[in-house]
């Protein structure tokens, strides 16, 4: 029990922390505290860069997220690990060595380092509703919607917010069907070129 309560309170500590720092997030937050929801129930999975996973995992795995699976891409890869009542945490990083050569991860963790969230996830119901709404309010999106209509997961990210002229985070939004609770590598793929700036 004494675990659950530190757990939440440090992946609320984690979210605050990011919804100050991206305005995309600031406008959600803000739009469900209003109608006394909050950005925490809704929050589909949250998203750590690292330079090693495992290491960064430990912090959560003390306070009962599991290992759930790894997924892997051309240079860069995941574990996904799992708590009940919480979001997913999702925890990536380049290869190491040539494979790992051309990802992103890396300089981002060099800019930002691994104690901040690179993005966290949304789920909503109608993806394209979302953005319309969103849009109106002067959220920018990267992209296309990754994964068909109708289908299991279908995503997005918003443009990321710059940070002295370095992407820095990104606001997800994500729609689910049918209890699908898993990633889809290909979809991760295109989300993260969609941020790719110059």
């Amino acid at each position: 029990m004494k675990k659950g309560i530190e757990l939440e309170q440090v992946i609320i500590r984690y979210i605050e922390d990011y919804v100050a720092r991206n305005h995309a997030a600031t406008i959600m937050s803000q739009a469900l505290d209003e109608i006394g929801v909050g950005l925490f129930p809704v929050v589909d999975h949250i998203t750590i860069r690292t330079g090693s996973i495992d290491s960064r995992a430990e912090e959560f795995l003390l306070l009962d997220y599991v290992y759930s699976e790894t997924l892997e891409y051309d240079d860069w890869w995941a574990k996904v690990y799992r708590a009940p009542g919480c979001p997913a945490l999702f925890v990536d990083q380049a290869y190491d060595g040539e494979r790992g050569k051309t990802s992103i991860i890396p300089t981002w963790v060099k800019q930002f380092g691994d104690r901040t969230l690179h993005h966290i996830a949304v789920r909503v119901v109608d993806i394209e509703a979302s953005i319309r709404r969103l849009s109106a309010k002067g959220v920018l999106f990267a992209g296309q919607i990754v994964g068909e209509r109708g289908g299991d997961l279908r995503q997005i990210f918003t443009v990321p917010e710059k940070v002295n002229g370095h992407a820095f985070s990104v606001l997800e939004l994500a729609e689910r069907h049918r209890g699908f609770q898993g990633f889809s590598p290909p979809h991760a793929n295109s989300l993260m070129q969609s941020t790719v700036t110059q």
